[in-house]
């Protein structure tokens, strides 16, 4: 199985690296020096790796690229396998793959920029800004912006799959909320994923800012990020690197490309990037909202993203089993803590790709996996769950 890997460490020399670029991190690091440091991220990789492969086995997963990264950005990242298995291309740290669901968090930080801006409140009834019809709401017990991040709005899963070379296009944001824009249970009684609760964010976003919603995401989020691999349409220089999505064949089970999917719900998290961009996402959920010297958020506005919000809701293991005690909903983000320590994550998957972010805010640590493996979230939680440990024995001794 092929594998490229990249460090940001002291120039060590490591026999387990098949191809690397190395760079001088100067100083220490949780009492740690630049060198033990690094020696302390090889072996965490080290460790992962033979897991990596055996996930990659069982979960008929063609290709899977990884990174962990601090509060300071990506220590390590590595890609194994194919992206296109017929024309046998190894995979890349800077292969694209679609990061789904995990784009949600995201386009959450975009209208918590405008909460922090005044425009509206967490416990605001969401009605009340609205240009659509919530068909279904009761008035008296309305859907608030708190229920739409947490998806215990009522609002349904929905989806509305197009073929990418197919014959028919996803609606335009404002005609599909026109025609769909609905609840079908009171808000608050129980959790219902609803990609269409973060069309409605999306339609907000634009509401309240006055700037179209990709082009606010991109200067507002991704931009500041340095996330230039991310985005919505697949620039002709990231089609080229884009892994094929594969499903297991229903007789012989073995991977077999299936068709890309657009989605009337596209805000949810029809999205692609590589794994050195999810890295640079998990770092700034690890930090204080600053990028760079640009504040996106303030920091307890990160704080309260990462933390359980109704607690009624919360004990019942997540998407594959993830969590630990009181899984739950912060705001989008998974939620869950063991002992001292609380961690936040978020899955994505569409057919042929599954993709994965975790961490640490406590210990400053997190793990991102994108994969064009299908239904794949079992593994890459174990894997992520693996990762964030190792991460916690090795680098905070």
């Amino acid at each position: 199985m092929r594998r490229t890997s990249t460090w940001r460490s002291a120039p060590l020399a490591l026999s387990l690296l098949a191809t690397a670029t190395v760079s001088w991190l100067p100083g220490s690091v949780s009492g740690q020096t630049a060198a033990e440091h690094a020696q302390a991220v090889a072996r965490v990789a080290s460790r992962l790796e033979p897991e990596i492969r055996r996930a990659m086995l069982d979960g008929t997963i063609p290709s899977l690229a990884v990174a962990i990264a601090d509060r300071d950005g990506e220590l390590w990242s590595a890609a194994f396998g194919e992206s296109n298995l017929w024309a046998g291309t190894p995979a890349s740290t800077q292969t694209v793959y679609l990061i789904g669901s995990t784009f949600k968090a995201q386009s959450t930080v975009a209208l918590l920029q405008q909460m922090e801006q005044g425009k509206f409140s967490l416990d605001d009834p969401v009605h009340d800004y609205i240009d659509y019809e919530l068909r279904g709401e009761d008035p008296d017990d309305p859907v608030l912006f708190r229920h739409l991040f947490t998806h215990t709005s009522g609002m349904p899963v929905d989806f509305g799959p197009h073929l990418v070379w197919g014959d028919t296009a996803p609606l335009q944001l404002d005609e599909y909320l026109r025609d769909s824009l609905r609840v079908t249970a009171p808000p608050h009684t129980a959790v219902v994923y609803s990609n269409m609760a973060y069309s409605l964010v999306a339609h907000l976003v634009e509401r309240f800012s006055g700037t179209e919603y990709k082009t606010y995401v991109r200067e507002n989020v991704w931009g500041p990020l340095g996330m230039r691999s991310t985005d919505f349409d697949l620039r002709p220089e990231m089609e080229e690197r884009l892994a094929i999505p594969y499903v297991p064949d229903s007789i012989t089970a073995r991977p077999v490309a299936t068709q890309r999917l657009k989605a009337n719900v596209w805000p949810a998290g029809i999205t692609y990037g590589t794994i050195h961009d999810q890295a640079r996402w998990v770092t700034f959920n690890l930090g204080d909202g600053m990028a760079g010297d640009r504040r996106l958020l303030r920091e307890e506005t990160i704080q309260e993203m990462q933390r359980l919000q109704f607690r009624q809701h919360a004990g019942e293991p997540l998407s594959a089993g993830w969590g630990y005690d009181d899984p739950g909903y912060g705001l989008t983000w998974w939620t869950t803590t063991r002992g001292n320590d609380a961690y936040f994550g978020h899955s994505g998957s569409v057919p042929g790709y599954t993709a994965f972010v975790m961490g640490n805010r406590g210990r400053g640590h997190g793990v991102v996996f994108l994969t064009n493996g299908n239904a794949a979230h079992p593994h890459l939680i174990r894997l992520s769950n693996l990762a964030i440990d190792l991460m916690a024995e090795e680098l905070t001794r």
